[in-house]
Formats: C-alpha cells, structure tokens, sequence
C-alpha cells in the first residue's frame, strides 16, 4: 500500500511538472490575465476539496492535491478572457459533483477535467468558444474584447488553416493556450509516457486513431495536412495526454486501455468531420467513461479468475507434503 501511494505522488508530480511549463507559456501569450485565472482555478478546487471532504467525515491529506492537476488542466482548456467566477463554479463542479460524489480520489469515474468542460460548454458555450489573439495582454479586471474564433474552428469549417507550421508548433495561433502549443505537448507526452505517468496504451490508441482516420476520411484537402491540422486542432493531442491517458480512469492493461483510446478518439473524429463540432475528443472522453469502466470490471474478474487458478494451484502442490 505504501508503494501505490508513493507511485500515486509521483505520478502527480510529474504531470504538475508539465502542466505548470504549459502554464507558464498560456501567460506568456496572455500575460497577467492567464496567471490570475490559472490561480482562480487552483483555488477554488482546493476549497471546495476542503470542504466537500470536511463534510463526507474525511481527513484532507497531500494526496488529495491532485485537485490541482485538475483545476490546471481546466484552467488550460479556457480562453485567457473566461469569466473567472464561470471557472471558479466549474472546478468547484468538477471536485464535489464529478469526484468527490461518486467516491473521491481512490474511486474515479469520470475526469474531474473533462466533466467541469462540458459544465462549461453547456452553460458558458459562447464565451467558451470565443478567444483573444495571441498576445493579447490585458488587465484582471478587463472585460473581454475584439475576440475570435479559435484556429480549430477555421479547420474544421473549410479543412484549411492560415498559421504556418511554426505557429503551430509554438501555439501561436488563437485558441486556449495550453492546448494549441503543439511542441510543448508534445514534449510533455514523451516525458511522461517515459515516467510511466499516463497511460501508453490510451495515449497510443488515441493517437492510432486520429491518424488513422485522418488518412482514411481527410478532413483537407492532402493527407498529410489531415493528419498535421487534426493533432493540432480540437485539443486532440491536449485531452489525449492528460484525459484520455489519465491513469485514474484508463483501464490499468495496457491492451483495455488502446481499445478504450482508439474508440474514443475515432468517435470523436467522426463527431468532428460531421457536424464540426470543437474539441469532440473532451465530450467524447466523458460519454466513454462506461467503457472504461466495462474494461476495469473485465480486468477485477480475470484477477479474480487468475487468483483462484494460483490458489488452487497452490493447493495441488501441498497435497503431497501433508501426505
């Protein structure tokens, strides 16, 4: 038990790490504005952790800070101009109504990220959609201005894009800023599917799909430009690290969790391609969180199964010293 709970801070450490180094590059582009609200999200999860776990009889301990992951990965989903008392709700949402209701931390059904998104999206769609130009510096208190649509929805409306392949490595393109800075993410993904932090067979079966279907159905004019603008757009690569691959909710074999990212990802592809709707993949995550849950029951009955052929086993074998 000790070991799990080790692992379990060194997973989260390691994806704070990486969260924190794509926070720092959403205020590099948005300034003050994004930090403010990155820390508006921080602290409203662990409020609300304090609280909700104060009134269900339990102790606050270290490891329940990994409500901050959370609260960053919602942070870096948002326009840097969203309504921070929307965000403050959304992870208050996300702690009590998608985590802590069903549980808390040792029982996860659903992301905590994905479920205050699609909060978000239902009640806030609008101003959730809508983005400042990069490098758009402005106040705390300023109201949102001269915003426009993100990157995504340009690709997914005419299958072209207008940034050039440096802009999009660098994230320099509108859109949430945590989520378009491709080079960033991609960089985070190598490291902690290095560390073992996500899981690989999600993360890769995500990955299989887009490209897969993006060659197959292109969503441009080339193959080649399908596949580069579909892993770039609608935070395909974003939620594939820190929703799809989340450890806490990808089935823990390696084989379960492809399957579950693959199907995720290639629904989530045809969401897009259909109806062009942004950012499917985060929508879809949280309507497949049955099937994840399908594959861990899978996986509690073959350890079941495996355990009692190891003890009937072991049974066999002392039968002749008892004789």
């Amino acid at each position: 038990m000790q070991t799990k709970v080790k692992t379990e801070r060194f997973i989260w450490i390691d994806v704070m790490v990486t969260l924190l180094t794509l926070w720092l590059m959403d205020c590099f582009y948005y300034g003050v504005r994004a930090f403010v609200l990155g820390g508006v999200c921080v602290a409203a999860s662990v409020i609300a952790e304090l609280v909700s776990l104060r009134l269900m009889g339990r102790k606050f301990t270290a490891d329940d800070l990994t409500c901050v992951s959370d609260a960053l990965i919602i942070a870096l989903m948002l326009p840097a101009l969203f309504d921070m008392k929307a965000a403050a709700i959304a992870c208050v949402f996300a702690v009590v109504a998608a985590k802590n209701i069903f549980g808390g931390r040792l029982n996860m059904i659903f992301s905590p990220a994905a479920a205050a998104y699609v909060f978000m999206y239902t009640s806030w769609k609008n101003q959730l959609l809508m983005f400042p130009e990069p490098h758009t510096r402005t106040g705390v208190l300023d109201k949102a201005a001269n915003l426009v649509s993100s990157a995504s929805h340009s690709f997914n409306i005419t299958g072209k894009m207008s940034a050039t392949d440096f802009e999009l490595l660098l994230g320099n393109v509108s859109g949430a800023a945590g989520a378009v800075s491709i080079l960033l993410l991609a960089v985070a993904a190598v490291v902690l599917l290095l560390r073992r932090s996500i899981s690989a067979g999600a993360f890769i079966g995500s990955i299989s799909a887009t490209v897969l279907l993006a060659l197959i159905v292109p969503a441009s004019h080339t193959r080649l430009d399908s596949v580069k603008y579909t892993l770039c757009c609608n935070m395909v690569l974003f939620a594939s690290v820190y929703i799809t691959a989340d450890r806490r909710i990808a089935p823990k074999r390696e084989y379960f969790a492809f399957f579950y990212g693959f199907f995720a990802a290639m629904f989530s592809y045809i969401l897009v391609i259909t109806t062009a709707k942004e950012n499917a993949i985060v929508l879809v995550s949280l309507l497949f969180t049955p099937v994840a849950l399908g594959f861990k029951n899978l996986e509690k009955r073959i350890e079941l199964a495996q355990a009692q052929e190891q003890a009937e086993a072991d049974g066999e074998e002392a039968l002749p010293d008892e004789e």
